[in-house]
């Protein structure tokens, strides 16, 4: 109990940080939108973030949020401030074709990831050493979860989803597999993404930075912003579809 009172404590003072950058994000989209409306996917919902972040500051016609963590997905199906026609959640995560995947789950919610986790890491290490301190389990691993992983091309169809102006991406290392499975008709309903990527080595992603770059830009995307994400090794990008 003492232990989850301190990190609550620890991540509300990370999170204030947090709101720091995302004031920069704010800025960067109320630029380009001014007040225009705009249909947002926000996949890796986590605990409403990216809702929260984009219904209070922009004209949202519809958010599509996606949480694959069940316990997660049941705490954000709960909260009546998302009980409304503009948002819709689902416990679901997406990925290069549809499939039943094992998502591994923390202490820290925020690092669950699908992908293997490489323990020999020194960052891995660390972040151990720094879960310890509040809890006497020192098992930074919590529980695996079979989750339904599905192609995000299917999704847009089946929703008759035509106009995306921000597509939103945090799933711990799983960016790229996501976005291969975008079908090239759909990328052209899409005015910008935004996503995190790690390059810390704890999460065996099975890609690099410049492998997204490389397919983004294919994809007639182009880097516009880049931000440093503060007491960790993750960078946080928004690409602009050049042709929109």
């Amino acid at each position: 109990m003492i232990g989850n009172f301190f990190l609550k404590m620890f991540m509300s003072i990370i999170n204030l940080i947090d709101l720091q950058n995302k004031s920069k994000i704010i800025k960067f989209f109320k630029d380009a939108f001014d007040n225009k409306v705009i249909n947002i996917l926000d996949i890796g919902a986590h605990k409403g973030e990216t809702i929260d972040l984009f219904n209070k500051n922009f004209n949202v016609s519809k958010i599509y949020s996606f949480e694959p963590n069940v316990n997660l997905f049941k705490i954000l199906k709960g909260n009546q401030k998302y009980n409304n026609n503009k948002i819709e959640i689902f416990n679901l995560g997406f990925g290069e074709r549809t499939e039943v995947k094992e998502l591994n789950i923390f202490k820290d919610t925020s690092s669950s990831t699908i992908n293997y986790i490489n323990e020999n890491t020194i960052y891995f290490k660390r972040k151990q050493r720094f879960m310890s301190f509040f809890f006497n389990n020192k098992n930074f691993l919590v529980e695996k979860q079979k989750v339904q992983i599905r192609n995000l091309s299917e999704f847009i169809f089946e929703q008759s989803i035509d106009k995306i102006h921000i597509l939103k991406i945090d799933t711990e290392g799983y960016e790229y597999k996501i976005l291969k499975g975008l079908k090239n008709e759909d990328f052209k309903k899409i005015k910008f993404i935004y996503f995190e990527h790690h390059y810390d080595l704890m999460i065996n992603k099975g890609y690099k930075f410049s492998d997204i770059d490389k397919f983004l830009t294919t994809n007639k995307f182009h880097k516009k912003y880049k931000l440093r994400m503060k007491f960790r090794k993750s960078f946080e990008y928004i690409y602009e579809n050049s042709k929109k």
